[in-house]
């Protein structure tokens, strides 16, 4: 049985305005504080269940976290969110995330992610750059659990990791590749 191409357009057109509207939208930062809050609370939670994230934590020069993000589409797809920069504890700036995506692609998703920069020229090109594109610049290695598990002290050579987390809703996968990171104020 073959299926035909306009049906299975439809179908996925009808399951995108089904999934979109009933997606777990991301907490919305009314303030700094806000958003700090949130941010704290899943590295907490990040760091308290993954020892990738622990092992990444205590070498990190910085850590900016994004602990909602929106990724939605139907052939053309977009994420959004925004984040905090943590340096030794303190809050050091505000960031959005975005991307775009084009191709086969139906549904909508939530989840965080975390970015630990392990060398300060990459956090210096974060600063200095005017938007920091992941994939783009220093060189980001975007974590799995698998890999995760094969971390140590000598294998921690790049200037940046990633860790995706909190993944929810009905999208077949999230990624930050050709994500653009920019500085906001809050």
């Amino acid at each position: 049985m073959t299926i035909q191409p306009r049906l299975l357009v439809t179908a996925l057109l009808l399951a995108a305005l089904v999934l979109v509207p009933l997606a777990p939208g991301p907490a919305s930062a009314a303030s700094a504080a806000e958003l700090e809050r949130q941010a704290r609370g899943a590295l907490a939670n990040l760091v308290a269940g993954n020892a990738a994230a622990r092992q990444l934590q205590d070498k990190a020069i910085a850590i900016l976290v994004f602990p909602n993000m929106l990724k939605a589409g139907f052939m053309f797809g977009g994420q959004i969110g925004e984040g905090v920069l943590l340096r030794r504890g303190k809050a050091e700036g505000y960031y959005n995330s975005v991307a775009a995506s084009y191709g086969f692609q139906a549904g909508a998703q939530v989840f965080g992610y975390a970015l630990f920069f392990m060398k300060d020229s990459a956090l210096d090109y974060l600063d200095r750059s005017g938007g920091f594109e992941v994939g783009v610049g220093p060189s980001v290695v975007v974590l799995d659990e698998g890999m995760g598990k094969s971390l140590t002290s000598t294998t921690l050579t790049q200037d940046v990791y990633a860790l995706v987390f909190n993944q929810a809703g009905m999208m077949a996968g999230a990624g930050i590749q050709g994500s653009k990171i920019t500085k906001i104020s809050k």
